[in-house]
């Protein structure tokens, strides 16, 4: 039964993806278009991968987004590229939930498919996150490699700032980048969706009553012949 659940999650999760229109389900080997600053600049996946395995930045967008998330290099890496265990079922109750719709449009603030916009951000987020749940763990890195399209920061038209809403409240310091920063909502996004999950409790079985006692045998009456 668990089994058909988890298939039929993660199925329903691929449809999720792409049920997003043909203009938005391009090739996502850009997970960010960096649209803040002052030159629009494109990171491409594979900058990222070299990044999460041996630290090495080779890109001048990320080595930007690193100059600007309020962390060292080391420490985004090690936060990007740790895994939490989750529970699929969990994951996908949260997500779903008008909690979890909540979290996501806040977490899409400035941050969300190229082209669509916001128009399917809860959508694409919330796709690239229950694929990565899949295995039973997630990671920054993970969900980032997941996104079924390309995402940009925005921070133009005096409608989006360019600023991600840190779910990790009291973790970064008031004030500065670490609360606002794309990459600082990156480390600690898996984290939240852990500590948010929603987990079913499993009561346990109470112990099975004792058998009633047998009635005391009475020998049937006898008739008198």
């Amino acid at each position: 039964m668990l089994k058909r659940l988890i298939a039929g999650l993660a199925v329903g999760t691929a449809l999720a993806a792409t049920a997003l229109p043909v203009s938005a389900a391009v090739d996502n080997n850009l997970p960010v278009r960096w649209n803040t600053g002052g030159a629009v600049w494109s990171t491409n996946q594979d900058a990222f991968n070299t990044f999460f395995e041996t630290g090495a930045i080779t890109d001048r967008g990320l080595e930007g987004g690193l100059k600007r998330s309020g962390w060292t290099s080391d420490e985004v890496r090690t936060g990007m590229t740790k895994a939490y265990s989750v529970n699929l079922i969990g994951v996908s109750k949260f997500l779903n939930s008008d909690a979890g719709v909540k979290f996501l449009k806040n977490a899409t603030a400035s941050y969300f498919p190229y082209w669509s916009m916001n128009t399917y951000a809860v959508q694409a987020l919330r796709g690239a996150i229950m694929a990565d749940a899949i295995d039973g763990s997630i990671s920054s890195a993970g969900i980032m490699r997941a996104l079924p399209t390309d995402f940009r920061l925005a921070d133009f038209c005096n409608t989006y700032t360019g600023s991600q809403n840190i779910c990790a409240e009291g973790r970064c310091q008031p004030g500065t980048a670490q609360c606002t920063s794309l990459l600082s909502w990156y480390v600690f996004l898996p984290a939240c969706i852990q500590a948010n999950q929603v987990v079913a409790m499993v009561a346990e079985r109470p112990a099975a009553a004792p058998a009633p006692a047998p009635a005391p045998y009475s020998e049937p009456v006898r008739g008198l012949w």
